[in-house]
């Protein structure tokens, strides 16, 4: 899953997007309000975290904006008001939850799991044909063999990508988007070295589970059962 994180302090920025990628997810960061608009409706995004006091443009500026076009991509609201009419307009304007600073980090954490939680099992994985992804212990089962592998962060969001979208195909610049984020140096052999780790990673534990290519179109997970 990605988030967007419009924090125009860079530090807090990077300190909330790197403990968000421990969690799997793709983090992108806008420092300013304008380009954080734009970001945020572009419509890659299932959760925005978004500062009020913002250069250019405000947080509430920039939900009112998203809301008109988005009413389910999730909003946490991060900024320095605490007051209760502060915490009033946002939640008026369309957020989902909102953290006053200071905060720590491992609560900001929590309440992005938990507003992203929703279509996920009781037991917080996601499931495919035979395999079983893990999120609390990075790992891909499958449950025939009940053979199971461990998955570094790269591989995770890849396969749980092509898990979430197992009815349709997947281009390769949906999946540099997604996984390695719009702003990503990554070289283009990189996506055909990760879909090889994760192939390798399905035979390994007997899956029936595969990686299909389509010339000119994408990738696409089917199942063989």
């Amino acid at each position: 899953m990605r988030i967007l994180i419009v924090e125009d302090e860079k530090a807090l920025a990077k300190l909330v997007a790197d403990r968000l990628t421990r969690d799997h997810y793709t983090v992108d960061i806008s420092n300013d309000g304008e380009e954080g608009l734009d970001n945020a409706l572009s419509g890659m995004y299932d959760l925005l975290i978004l500062d009020i006091m913002l250069p250019k443009k405000n947080g509430i500026e920039i939900l009112k904006e998203v809301r008109k076009q988005d009413k389910e991509v999730k909003v946490i609201m991060l900024t320095a008001k605490a007051e209760l009419e502060d915490r009033l307009l946002g939640f008026g304007s369309g957020a989902n939850d909102y953290v006053p600073k200071p905060f720590h980090i491992d609560e900001l954490a929590a309440r992005v799991n938990a507003q992203l939680n929703i279509g996920k099992a009781v037991e917080n994985v996601l499931e495919f044909g035979d395999i079983i992804l893990d999120y609390k212990a990075s790992k891909l089962r499958c449950k025939e063999s009940d053979e199971d592998v461990g998955v570094n962060n790269k591989e995770f969001q890849l396969i749980e990508y092509l898990m979430s979208n197992s009815d349709r195909i997947l281009s390769r610049e949906m999946i540099y988007d997604r996984v390695w984020g719009m702003d990503s140096e990554a070289v283009s052999n990189n996506l055909e070295a990760y879909m090889s780790f994760v192939r390798k990673k399905l035979k390994i534990i007997g899956s029936r589970v595969s990686i299909r290519t389509i010339r000119n179109m994408g990738y696409k997970l089917e199942y063989d059962a």
